[in-house]
């Protein structure tokens, strides 16, 4: 393998991995000058969800058929249809076409991460994939700090159209890179698509996300809608155990759960999901909203998780070496446990430097354990597994902060219901003030809004959104402390005593030899 190839095919995953992670945090900046061009503010969180949606659906289904067809032509799949979406998000002229378009671009994030992650499994030996995986780890850390300030920044100075057509050159670039510089040795059988299986998990997996996102907001939690998707789910989801335990070549394979090593990992990753979202999602709530901060103040309240997440990452591959994964991810969720217990006594008073030092034992933590998680799945499984289990873990994760947000949201609904209703009703003149499209729930975090009310109303309420989030940071602390306690089950010994053996396999890639 040539140096010079390897670090082409590096630059190629980095590029793909940063577009598909940027746009899950550039386009929230956006989306109040995209509403305000296109109208349908009724529309505004299906942009959003829409994309999340198809990104976390077809997962599991990349994750199969690169083990089928090679990594390479699904990720440059993924890729294109990345970008056509992207394209026609941009061209969009209503808010229907841009959801449809978000649709298609998540259709084609949904390739890159996973495998992304399992092309480094493949051209890196475990002592290398460690420090690799560490590197890669912190672009979403890094996305999330600066897709913001960077979507901020194209709205004031250009359109925001750019916001997607940004990606198309970079896009192209990762392709072009990938396609001259990586060599896939794939051996051409002929394969049965799984085609059940496909269809009854996106089913069940788009009736739960719909549920989930929907109950509570657009309908009660025990209404009928409500019960009729998660029974939907329920049902789809059985069909889907039971055909992928029939079929010859399953798009999830059941078996994998039979290994020890996987079993936990997955688990570990439905636990860091809530945690890593939960997080990223409402600490800038509380900076914003309790704490009266600004979008920036936000941002660097998140940095410290974003940055010790890449550094406790790129460290734990000589850990992991030297002492095993079940000692690293122990470490790793303990530290993440102590950062989450120290949020939930975080006050409107906190200084930044405490709820810095929590975040960063987060991120400290998320870093160890995450990339303890990865290494340890590709390590166990042969080449025409890998992509699948890689792409499993990562779909756990995502399932879980999906889950987990919904559950979040509607504690933090409750608490703020029972607690903005007395403030306001004892001040009634309050709502008359402000304007007609914000709702009491949006007060603290609409600045014009939150500009008309009196100190003490303000201050009354500010204490109340603290209030509800401390049972918010209790939800993630529990959970946090779970994914120590799963740790803890993960086997003993040391990294070539848990991996597969063959690790070479002659559908292994190689690098371009005659290039660079």
């Amino acid at each position: 393998m040539q140096k010079s190839s390897k670090f082409f095919v590096i630059v190629a995953l980095m590029l793909g991995m940063s577009l598909a992670s940027l746009e899950a945090t550039i386009v929230g900046t956006a989306m109040p000058s995209i509403v305000g061009k296109l109208g349908g503010v009724s529309l505004y969180s299906w942009v959003i969800s829409v994309y999340l949606l198809t990104s976390t659906t077809t997962v599991p289904i990349y994750g199969k058929l690169a083990d089928l067809y090679g990594r390479k032509a699904i990720f440059i799949v993924g890729s294109l249809l990345f970008l056509i979406g992207s394209s026609a998000s941009g061209a969009s002229q209503t808010m229907v076409q841009l959801i449809i378009a978000r649709a298609v671009q998540g259709l084609g994030a949904g390739a890159v991460q996973p495998i992304v992650l399992t092309i480094i499994g493949d051209i890196f030996s475990v002592e290398e994939r460690a420090r690799v995986q560490g590197l890669f780890s912190g672009v979403w850390g890094i996305s999330s700090i600066v897709g913001p300030a960077i979507g901020g920044l194209i709205v004031d100075h250009f359109s925001w159209r750019w916001v997607f057509f940004i990606n198309i050159p970079f896009g192209l670039i990762s392709i072009v890179l990938l396609s001259i510089f990586l060599r896939e040795n794939i051996v051409r059988t002929k394969h049965q698509l799984d085609y059940m299986g496909t269809a009854t998990l996106t089913g069940a997996i788009v009736a739960l996300l719909f549920a989930i996102q929907q109950g509570g907001n657009a309908w009660p939690w025990f209404s009928v809608p409500s019960i009729s998707l998660f029974v939907v789910a329920a049902v789809l989801l059985a069909l889907f155990l039971v055909t992928e335990s029939r079929v010859a070549e399953p798009v999830l394979p059941l078996s994998l759960f039979k290994n020890r090593v996987i079993a936990i990992a997955s688990l570990g990753g439905l636990v860091i999901g809530p945690i890593l979202f939960g997080l990223s999602s409402y600490v800038p709530l509380f900076v914003q909203g309790a704490k009266g901060g600004t979008g920036t103040d936000a941002g660097i309240a998140l940095a410290p998780m974003m940055l010790a997440w890449p550094i406790a990452a790129a460290l734990s591959g000589k850990l992991i070496l030297r002492y095993g994964y079940r000692l690293i991810g122990t470490i790793g969720t303990t530290l993440t446990a102590i950062g989450v217990v120290m949020l939930t006594f975080m006050t409107t008073h906190s200084s930044p430097i405490y709820t810095g030092l929590g975040m960063a034992l987060v991120g400290g933590g998320l870093g160890l354990a995450s990339n303890t998680q990865i290494i340890s799945v590709q390590s166990a499984v042969p080449w025409n597994l890998r992509g699948v289990a890689t792409a499993t873990t990562q779909f756990v994760r995502t399932m879980g902060g999906t889950i987990g947000i919904a559950i979040m949201g509607s504690v933090l609904n409750a608490q703020l219901a029972s607690r903005f209703t007395p403030v306001l009703n004892s001040n009634p003149n309050v709502m008359a003030r402000l304007p007609k499209d914000v709702s009491p729930a949006d007060i603290l975090v609409n600045v014009d809004a939150r500009a008309l009310l009196p100190q003490q109303i303000l201050t009354q309420l500010q204490e109340a959104l603290a209030q509800s989030l401390d049972w918010v940071y209790l939800l993630v602390a529990i959970v946090a402390i779970l994914g120590v306690v799963v740790a803890l089950f993960f086997p003993r010994g040391k990294v070539d005593q848990l991996s597969y053996r063959e690790e070479e396999s002659v559908q292994k890639p190689s690098l371009a030899k005659n290039v660079g």
